[in-house]
């Protein structure tokens, strides 16, 4: 194994542990090992810690492209599809959860949860975008989509715009966290509009050289 196979193991191997030691530690909780505690609420506490944890990993996610232009190095690519399945399964067991421990599985009280707080609209929209995303994560699925893979997994912009859009409004009164998200998304948006102007620049500087040079042969 050279030098740069070697370094991508590591780098996807840190994010495998970094996106399980949530998981492990919510576990801990719930069975109280080491005296770990979910506090008074835990049903609270674990609705609130799977639903920060999508987002702490989907951050990453959209940060992969932006690092991997930085740096140059392809190696920084290789975790993506893992933080995204990862985000997609916390958000999956954060609604699980909802579902199983707050509404009992009684959906007729959906509707009115819906109307008195209409976040959960937002999320359930955000949870439904992942689905296609997660499901067309392989390689087999890449190869079958062709070109437009890539159309349908740039859905992640607007869907972390529904997710952090969910917790900043179901945030009772400090926004701070919210809002830091929210910013670091306004951040990798920007990013992604500054890359793909750039490259329009830089296509449209090649293909004026080609041009003259046809105009100097007639």
């Amino acid at each position: 194994m050279n030098a740069t196979a070697a370094n991508a193991t590591v780098v996807k191997s840190l994010a495998l542990i970094g996106a399980s030691a949530p998981l492990a530690w919510l576990l801990a909780g719930v069975f109280g090992v080491g005296g770990h505690s979910l506090g008074p609420n835990p049903v609270r506490e674990m609705l609130h810690f799977t639903g920060k944890t999508s987002l702490n990993l989907l951050m990453p996610t959209l940060m992969v492209s932006p690092i991997r232009a930085i740096t140059g190095q392809a190696l920084w690519q290789r975790p993506r599809r893992l933080l995204g399945v990862a985000t997609f399964a916390y958000a999956f067991l954060h609604f699980v959860i909802y579902a199983v421990l707050e509404l009992d599985l009684d959906f007729s009280d959906l509707a009115r949860e819906l109307t008195r707080r209409p976040y959960i609209v937002i999320g359930t929209l955000a949870l439904l975008g992942l689905i296609p995303l997660a499901a067309t994560s392989t390689d087999r699925m890449m190869r079958k989509l062709g070109r437009r893979w890539q159309s349908l997994h740039r859905l992640v912009y607007p869907i972390a715009i529904l997710a952090i859009w969910h917790y900043y409004w179901q945030v009772k009164a400090d926004v701070r966290e919210p809002l830091w998200y929210a910013a670091l998304l306004g951040v990798l948006l920007g990013w992604r509009v500054w890359s793909r102007a750039q490259r329009k620049s830089q296509d449209g500087t090649r293909r004026q050289p080609s041009e003259s040079s046809r105009s100097s042969r007639r």
